[in-house]
């Protein structure tokens, strides 16, 4: 039977049975209390509770925030509330607690610091209308637990209960708790009357009135036995009371404490009732219904509890009450050796501690007792006498049963080591049995143990360092932030220094000293008591302008050195106080983590001051939680707040949205006179989330509208500038909507505005459903006058291949005469499904299993809704998936899983078959279609309409290759679309068409999921990229490609594996601006995407500048050669709007004059690729091309004279499609390099005519090579040449990686080549990549070389100009290459969130996994060692990850495939090793394959080839046997 091992598991256990909603108050989110694991733990695998209706929520929140604010919300919705806390929030809480004692809230109370607990935050608040109870064993946490929720819940009332975790924990484990006898004992009816009772939002810091109340009966005429105050009403309605009997087993283990309950029976007599009367919770009901409680327990378990504990012999003369933590006493007086010793002595406890039973205490005594030492262990004390000695004297020296012959002494008990208890013990009666006994005396040590925990202490998460980061940067020295976490304040805790409201008084205090100061200054200046009058001038000088902080800055030093010089008695006086000559930017920083809280009245005190002061107040509520955040603490609406007031500047920003619009608020919020409020986005769950999760948080919010990025300066107005900048550019009218929307921007001009309105959080929720109604509606209109049986059709789709499937299924439908509706099931209202007739649901796989996008609402809805009823309703599903894509026998259940689950789910609800659920398996030859095509006809049998004659013919699928006939040269309706302003995407068949223009339509995948949640469409957006032959480009096209970036952009630049730049983010409206933005450049876009030839590579070369001149030259002409010749991305991208005189001269209809004399109408078949390698450097991946040209020397060993020519190579890849690989070239021989632009026409030539034009997949040379074999190819190439290869010539690889560092070339020119991880430019706090780059670019005079690899290369560099770049890359930290050898050989694509095809995170993560390696390479003496890496978010094979050494290739979010035995030259491919891995499972290979790689391999062996010679993987000697001799071989999948 499972058991509990400690008291916080006890206590956690019965709180998250007994509540709605659990506090879990922790020292940081990142950080667990002893009770929070197992909460999160239970939550987390939704374990069912008892009070809940449905799974109980935990809540975490940190311990220095005001936690129990956070009660209030759901105690006033009817929730039953417990929180599991340490007892260091109870004093900051006093404010709450007198409140909260009026509603059935239990506080479960972990009494700090552990291993030397202090009692003194128990009496300090024993005042505030709480009830307190109190246990000491393991079973004694479990009990007293649910004896708390039990007294909540009938009495409506607050209780604590407090408990030392170290006084037991050495106990014995506990069986867990019965839940029968836990609904019995919480009495589950009146829990539900509770949480039908929902309250007004009243204020949280005034008493709203609210009390604890039982009803009265008031009996005609009481029965024998009723006790004379009657009966409360409370649930259970009458309670009951019994004799505990002696005999029973005590909590502690005593077979002789007695009970201090009433030897009263049971009230079981029926009484007449005439009225009832309401009225406050007495102390008396209080102990009539604990008892009550404990009776109960007893019963079950005769476990005997009592509001006194009294353990000893009845003829005891002397007693112990100890008031902290008893185990050691109790071990002691039970030891056999102390039985003679202490055989006259007894123990006293409180079970209950408030109300305080003073009768109950003096009934317990044995009359025997003549002495009582009162033992209290409170470290923090504040009075002589303590208040449990007090409490005491007051129940057994006062009233009508005083004994004022009982000698009461009291002890203050300290940290007592196990060994001296018993001397501990003897001290005690010593005293107490001296004629003069010693009050107050000290009993153990005073001090805390050395080996004690840790209290909860404050720390910045690292995670903040972007915002504190920034402050530096922009203010460096003048930087002063108040309230700074590890700054020094003699004699003030940490704590109390680092909050808001200290920061605010040290700061008026600052001001007032250095206005003294100004003064001083002003008085000085005005003197003769200089020795000359020269300071006199500089002090009047800079007094004018000591408000300003940039001149008074500039004037500063030249004042300081003036007074040096004068040496006189008043300027050394001034000289003391010469910080104060500079003036600082001043800040409080507000943070949930540490500096709690500017989040509420500091913000008023603050701008209602006018000081000048400046406030970063920094958000940490993730998007994803909003809905269940606190709507009190919702920091979003300060900066309104602030606005409202007119006086302060207000700015909303996020790090992680826009680093430019930080430093512009920053710097604004510092020049503003008067207070400024810049609240700071940075959403993250725990403190140490990665920047990765804090980024997607950070873009939802913004992007929905929940996070506006905007500045108010009201001194703007002044010179009639308008004060409100909206900054979040992207949806700039959308947010503008949603503002309005969203009552922000009208609250300013209410006179009291509701700054905690929350009406966004339903909106997105009635935008859908309304969205739902009009199309059903619609539909049903269109159907109306339709005949036959209705057909609601609904699909689940991510990559269109199960919508297209449910729309053709309608088209099918309409001819047999059916009425049929086509919906993506999100978009279905769900409670129109029990009313539909026929229904037919086809959704594809995604993940692990899981449903696409568009499905999950409308599944999650199906799942768990039991009420639904769909017997009246004829279904059928249909499910596509591939049975290979988990491998493992073991994950063979998420094959159609979706699909499945779905049949299963609605014949549960009652659903009846129309015809079994179809499995369609991209494993079949003609993939999903082979199941489809079994399924459709048993569908069409079942609804009555399989034998309709006349049916029409089937149009063919529309394909790429139609597209691009049709698209008149590349043109198709491009224009049209970029006109329409109704949208922010294209079509999509125009989105194929613009890849030929260079721009990819995208939409942010961090965004889907909200934005359909509040009806937007995707957050649509382009990619650009460059044509940048060679990866050359000189320094004003780096400035203008800069510029692009920042101004139509994300704000980043991407350097690409195809040594070009890329940009992200590019909404259509700026789509034609930046095309012509980089056309001003004299750069291009054209054919850098699309099946055409695209950018060339070469390699960078930077110590040959004449070689690389050379093949420089040859790749130019290579691509102008091949360049489309179209006109059409010149009529759409760059000329500007035609008028209606201006239309260009057509012919044979609507065809324009153009021609493609190399690609004709159609183009290639599939895209086009070459890259030039010059040995021994492979820095191209020469091999990975569908031409491959390695660069030949000729006899001087200095100029080029012609190429070896690879053919063949490509790295696309379907996942589990065997009929799909990757390859690597094959040779075709030598050819001079004059004619070598003509050899490559002549190859595409051969692929233009041979490719294959029907299936994409199989459409790449590499196939059309592989099917016609290498030499049939080379003859054919040959034919079209009129000339034949030669032999190729001797070359040799040595790497395929980027030589980082300062190299010189044969003219005595300097090259830097530098790390860019990923190829990603941007600024961060914490490095000012992207502005080093362009302030470099503004004094270079030579090139920037992109690199294959991702990485850039500084040109052309002159010895003159040296210093001058060498310290501007490291002013900028450019030059710091002091990477690991794994990392400066990474390479990783972009995938999410940008990418459409991706499977799971790559650039973002691959950072992130090398970090978690790098202590092992540190370890094993391999940090230096180059070993190739690279990541793909799907297996296309962007970064060219077929060819490393070890890969991995996302498969899922968060799973992929890992793949070992690439050649480090680029020369072999690499093997599936392991198939769908987590993180965990690649460390857990990766870290001993590299201990044994440092240990083991042979001198000079590189990491591919280790794996093989040991065994781990076999060698791919060709493409064609990439998926043969596996590591993991794949399962069947059935």
């Amino acid at each position: 039977m499972a058991s509990v091992t400690t008291a916080a598991e006890a206590v956690a256990r019965i709180a998250y049975l007994s509540s709605d909603v659990i506090l879990s108050i922790q020292p940081a989110l990142s950080t667990h209390s002893d009770f929070s694991k197992h909460l999160h733990s239970y939550s987390t695998n939704r374990l069912p509770g008892l009070v809940a209706k449905e799974t109980p929520e935990v809540i975490a929140i940190r311990h220095n925030v005001d936690p129990l604010l956070s009660a209030f919300q759901p105690l006033r919705s009817g929730k039953l509330v417990s929180a599991t806390t340490a007892s260091s929030i109870l004093l900051p809480s006093v404010p709450h607690l007198y409140k909260l004692a009026q509603y059935p809230i239990v506080l479960h109370v972990a009494l700090h610091p552990l291993d030397s607990a202090d009692y003194s935050e128990i009496t300090a608040i024993r005042q505030s209308g709480f009830v307190f109870l109190h246990s000491e064993t393991l079973q004694e946490a479990q009990d007293i637990a649910l004896s708390a929720h039990a007294l909540a819940i009938r009495l409506g009332k607050g209780v604590i209960h407090f408990f030392d975790p170290a006084n037991s924990a050495r106990d014995h484990p506990i069986e867990v708790e019965n839940r029968d006898l836990v609904g019995e004992i919480l009495h589950l009816d009146a829990a539900r009357a509770t949480q039908l009772r929902k309250e007004e939002r009243t204020s949280l810091y005034v008493d709203d009135g609210r009390r604890a109340t039982v009803t009265e009966e008031i009996a005609q005429s009481p029965t024998e036995g009723q006790n004379e105050r009657g009966s409360a009403t409370v649930a259970p309605r009458e309670i009951t009371t019994e004799k505990s009997s002696t005999e029973g087993a005590s909590s502690v283990g005593s077979s002789v404490r007695k009970s201090s309950v009433d030897s009263g029976q049971t009230i079981s007599s029926a009484t007449s009732v005439d009225s009832t009367i309401t009225r406050p919770v007495t102390s008396d009901d209080i102990y009539d219904c604990i008892t009550s409680i404990w009776a109960q327990i007893a019963r079950a378990t005769e476990r005997v509890y009592r509001v006194f504990e009294y353990t000893g012999p009845d003829d005891a003369e002397s007693a112990l009450f100890v008031f902290g933590s008893t185990g050691l006493f109790v071990d002691e007086l039970r030891e056999p050796s102390s039985a003679d010793e202490f055989a006259k002595f007894g123990l006293i406890t409180a079970r209950l501690y408030r109300p305080w039973i003073s009768t109950r205490l003096s009934q317990l005594l044995p009359e025997s007792i003549r002495r009582i030492a009162v033992l209290e262990q409170i470290r923090k004390k504040t009075t002589k006498w303590g208040p449990v000695l007090l409490d005491i004297l007051t129940s057994l020296r006062s009233g009508p049963t005083a004994d004022n012959s009982l000698l009461i002494v009291g002890h203050q008990l300290g940290y007592i080591e196990p060994a001296t208890v018993r001397q501990a013990i003897r001290g005690i009666f010593q005293n107490l049995s001296s004629p003069t006994p010693v009050q107050n005396l000290e009993v153990g040590s005073g001090e805390r143990p050395p080996h004690a925990s840790p209290q909860y202490a404050l720390t910045q998460p690292k995670i903040e360092n972007a915002y504190m980061k920034i402050l530096d940067q922009v203010f460096g020295e003048r930087l002063h932030v108040a309230n700074r976490l590890d700054a020094a304040h003699a004699g003030i805790s940490a704590t109390i220094a680092a909050s808001p409201e200290f920061g605010f008084g040290s700061l008026l205090a600052r001001h007032q000293h250095r206005r003294r100061f100004i003064d001083e200054v002003q008085a000085a200046a005005a003197t003769r008591d200089f020795v000359t009058d020269i300071p006199q001038k500089w002090l009047s000088k800079w007094a004018l302008c000591a408000e300003d902080a940039q001149k008074a800055n500039f004037t500063a030093p030249d004042v300081i050195s003036r007074l040096r010089n004068d040496g006189s008695r008043l300027a050394s006086t001034l000289l003391e106080s010469k910080s104060l000559f500079f003036k600082e930017s001043q800040w409080l920083v507000g943070s949930d983590a540490w500096a709690y809280d500017l989040g509420n009245s500091g913000v008023h005190h603050v701008i209602a001051s006018g000081a000048n002061v400046n406030m970063l107040i920094i958000d940490s509520q993730p998007w994803s939680e909003r809905a269940a955040a606190d709507e009190a603490r919702r920091k979003k609406d300060i900066g309104l707040y602030a606005m409202h007031f007119g006086n302060a500047y207000v700015a909303s920003v996020a790090v992680y949205s826009s680093y430019t619009q930080v430093l512009e608020a920053m710097i604004e919020a510092d020049q503003f006179d008067g207070p400024s409020v810049v609240v700071a986005y940075l959403p993250y769950h725990k403190e140490d989330d990665s920047p990765l999760t804090v980024l997607q948080e950070t873009k939802k919010a913004v992007d929905l509208g929940y996070w506006p990025l905007y500045r108010w300066n009201p001194s703007k107005e002044e010179n009639g500038e308008p004060n409100f900048s909206l900054d979040s550019e992207r949806i700039k009218q959308e947010l503008e909507e949603f503002l309005r929307r969203d009552n922000h921007l009208t609250q300013l001009m209410n006179r009291h505005p509701n700054f905690a309105a929350n009406l966004s959080e339903s909106y997105g929720t009635e935008v859908r459903a309304l969205q739902k109604r009009k199309a059903k509606d619609a539909y049903n209109t269109l159907l109306e006058s339709l005949y036959g049986a209705p057909l609601t059709i609904l699909f689940a789709s991510d990559n269109g291949n199960a919508e297209s499937l449910a729309k053709r299924l309608g088209s099918r439908g309409k001819a047999r005469g059916l009425k049929t509706m086509v919906m993506a099931m999100d978009d279905y209202p769900l409670e129109d499904l029990p009313t539909e007739e026929n229904v037919v649901m086809l959704t594809s796989t995604a993940g692990q299993g899981e449903f696409p996008q568009n499905g999950r609402a409308f599944w999650d809805a199906v799942k768990d809704n039991t009420e639904i009823d769909l017997s009246q309703v004829r279904y059928a599903v249909f499910a596509l998936g591939d049975s290979h894509y988990w491998p493992r026998k073991e994950d063979k259940i998420y094959y159609n899983k979706p699909g499945k689950d779905l049949d299963a789910r609605i014949a549960f609800l009652g659903g009846k078959k129309l015809a079994d659920v179809g499995l369609g398996d991209d494993q079949d030859p003609d993939s999903y279609q082979t199941g489809y095509a079994e399924w459709e006809p048993k569908l069409w049998q079942a609804l009555g309409v399989d034998n309709v004659e006349g049916l029409p013919e089937e149009p063919p699928p529309i394909t790429n290759e139609d597209i691009k006939i049709e698209s008149n040269f590349l043109r198709g309706t491009i224009a049209e679309g970029l006109a329409d302003t109704t949208t922010g995407a294209i079509s999509a068949s125009d989105s194929q068409l613009t890849k030929f223009h260079g721009t990819y339509m995208q939409d942010d995948r961090d965004l889907r999921d909200e934005r359909k949640a509040q009806g937007m469409e995707p957050a649509y957006a382009f990619m650009i990229r460059c044509r940048l032959n060679g990866g050359v480009a000189t320094p004003s096209q780096w400035l203008q490609m800069d510029s692009i970036s920042s101004s139509y952009g994300n704000e980043t630049m991407k350097l690409t594996t195809r040594q070009t730049f890329q940009f992200h983010g590019v909404v259509k409206s700026k789509l034609k601006s930046a095309m012509r933005g980089i056309n001003k450049a004299l750069m291009t876009t054209i054919a850098a995407c699309g099946d055409v030839n695209r950018n060339i590579m070469v390699s960078p070369l930077p110590t040959r500048s004449a070689f690389h001149r050379d093949v420089h030259q040859v790749s130019a002409r290579i691509s102008d050669h091949l360049l489309p010749s179209t006109t059409a991305y010149h009529e759409i991208w760059l000329k500007d709007d035609a008028s209606p005189d201006e239309k260009q001269t057509k012919v044979a209809g609507d065809a324009v004059v153009d021609q493609e004399p190399l690609y004709g109408p159609t183009y290639l078949p599939r895209k086009f690729k070459i890259t030039i390698a010059v040995p021994p450097h492979n820095d191209t991946d020469v091999y990975a091309h569908d031409i491959g040209l390695i660069a030949i020397k000729d006899a001087s060993g200095k100029r080029l004279e012609g190429f070896n020519v690879l053919v063949g190579g490509g790295m696309g890849v379907t996942h589990n499609n065997k009929k799909t690989y990757p390859r690597t070239g094959s040779m075709l021989g030598y050819f001079p390099a004059s004619q070598i632009h003509v050899v490559c026409e002549k190859i595409m030539l051969v692929q233009r005519d041979h490719g294959d034009r029907k299936n994409r997949k199989h459409a790449r040379l590499k196939y059309t090579i592989d099917d016609m074999g290498v030499d049939v190819f080379r003859s054919k190439v040959e034919d079209l040449l009129g000339d034949t290869f030669k032999e190729p010539r001797p070359f040799e690889f040595k790497s395929n990686i980027d030589t980082f560092g300062w190299q010189k070339d044969e003219f005595g020119m300097n090259h830097f080549l530098m790390f860019i991880e990923n190829g990603r430019v941007e600024d961060t706090p914490e490095f000012s990549m992207k502005t080093g780059l362009r302030e470099i670019a503004k004094v270079h005079k030579g090139d920037f070389r992109l690199t294959p690899n991702q990485h850039l290369c500084l040109s052309g560099v002159p010895d003159a100009e040296l210093d001058t770049i060498k310290g501007m890359l490291k002013q900028y930290k450019l030059d710091n290459l002091h990477f690991s050898g794994l990392r400066l050989s990474s390479s990783a694509c972009v995938a999410f969130p940008t990418c459409g095809l991706a499977m799971a995170e790559s650039e973002r993560y691959l950072p992130e996994l090398i970090t978690k390696l790098e202590g092992c390479l540190e370890e094993n003496g391999l940090r230096q060692d180059s070993i190739v890496m690279r990541m793909t978010g799907c297996p296309n094979g962007c970064a060219r990850p077929w060819l490393a050494e070890v890969a991995f290739v996302g498969k899922a979010y968060g799973a992929y495939n890992m793949y070992l035995g690439g050649g480090y030259h680029g020369q072999r491919l690499n093997k599936l090793y392991r198939s769908s891995i987590g993180e965990e499972e690649i460390l857990g290979i990766m870290k001993p394959l590299l201990r044994r790689y440092a240990a083991e391999r042979e001198e000079g062996e590189r990491f591919g080839d280790f794996v093989i010679r040991i065994g781990m993987i076999k060698p791919t000697r060709e493409g064609k046997a990439f998926h043969e001799d596996v590591a993991e071989e794949e399962s069947d999948g059935e």
